[in-house]
């Protein structure tokens, strides 16, 4: 099954990308694809348990995931 990744700021300069379309086996979960991901060129430079959030709502690591979502992986921003 295919699921969309989105990566931001850091994370998208760490992968070279800001989206990519990743294909997991049925009954992947979001930790997973965190997997997946840190063994990439570049993954190395991911947090272990950065901020997820599967179709705009956030999620945990055990999450499963069934095909076609949008995972969205958010570092942590500051503001005031």
């Amino acid at each position: 099954m295919t699921v969309t990744v989105l990566l931001f700021a850091s994370y998208a300069d760490a992968l070279g990308t800001s989206s990519m379309e990743l294909e997991v086996p049925p009954g992947s979960t979001v930790r997973d694809v965190l997997s997946t991901l840190a063994a990439l060129p570049g993954g190395d430079r991911l947090p272990p348990r950065p901020l997820v959030a599967i179709d705009e709502e956030y999620a945990n690591v055990a999450t499963e995931l069934l095909g076609g979502e949008e995972v969205a992986v958010i570092p942590p921003v500051a503001g005031g």
